[in-house]
């Protein structure tokens, strides 16, 4: 038998490990240069760069309903510190720098989180879908990503997936963060609200960016090794110059291979690709 880690011992143990976890992250902020944004602004800036909106409330295979709509309640209370946001010239943008903790006194609620691969319930779980947003409208711009976290594994199948598999990013208090940086010469915006059954975000500027930019997944498949089951696709990010619509650039910004974690009788069978034909 694996010997156990500290942290897996008890639940007391465990909150000992992540205090520990919390202090570090605090200590390396400390110390380093980063200029963090905190200003708000009710008055959104006159440019939109990108939109997106996604389903709070997706029927996950072998999930608690309940843990979905509870998320509901706590990306509620994500939005109302996130809405607005400045990020000027050179600040960086943290989740829980501005997000804070999210605790059971604040009105968080005990919400779907994911740790390990493996599925579970905890105290302001779900704010993982913000920073899937952001880091979407983020992957459209040219702000610099600074920090983030990829979800491994294949938990779910798709239901009303929008956006290419892969994009998103794992959040946990507060040493699990997503940052990006503002290294263009101008201010940006963050709006984030909910509409009906909905996440909505929009990034602004003051200006448009020179390019636009357009995701795209190819060579989307999935493939059996062994006993094991893996989901795999390339997700190129393209550059595009906004006066001419020339192309100008397709950079690779994911290579998936990722294990799939649900049954998978429920991969679809026209996806599944033989080995020996890869």
């Amino acid at each position: 038998m694996a010997r156990k880690l500290f942290c897996e011992i008890n639940p007391f143990f465990y909150q000992i490990s992540m205090k520990k976890e919390h202090l570090k992250r605090h200590l390396k902020d400390l110390c380093s240069r980063d200029r963090f944004a905190r200003e708000h602004q009710a008055e959104p800036l006159p440019n939109t760069v990108k939109g997106h909106s996604s389903i709070l409330v997706r029927r996950l295979h072998g999930v608690d309903l309940r843990l979905q709509e509870n998320k509901v309640t706590n990306i509620r209370l994500a939005c109302e510190k996130i809405n607005g946001l400045l990020i000027r010239p050179g600040e960086t943008f943290s989740l829980w720098k501005t997000v804070g903790s999210t605790t059971a006194r604040k009105g968080y609620k005990e919400g779907l989180v994911i740790s390990s691969g493996k599925v579970g319930s905890g105290i302001g779980g779900g704010l993982c879908q913000m920073g899937n947003m952001i880091h979407w409208l983020v992957l459209n711009s040219p702000l610099t990503v600074t920090e983030l976290h990829h979800h491994s594994d294949a938990l779910f199948p798709d239901e009303r997936r929008r956006v290419p598999f892969g994009t998103g990013t794992s959040v946990c208090y507060n040493h699990i963060d997503y940052r990006f940086r503002n290294d263009s010469d101008q201010t940006v915006q963050l709006l984030t609200w909910i509409d009906g059954d909905s996440l909505c975000g929009e990034l602004r500027s003051e200006k448009p960016f020179p390019n636009r930019y357009r995701l795209v997944e190819e060579d989307h498949h999935f493939s059996r090794e062994g006993d094991v089951w893996y989901r795999n696709s390339k997700v190129y990010r393209i550059v595009i110059d906004r006066e001419t619509g020339e192309e100008i650039a397709k950079e690779l910004i994911l290579d998936n291979h990722s294990k799939v974690m649900y049954d998978p009788a429920l991969i679809p069978k026209e996806q599944i690709r033989d080995a020996d034909s890869q």
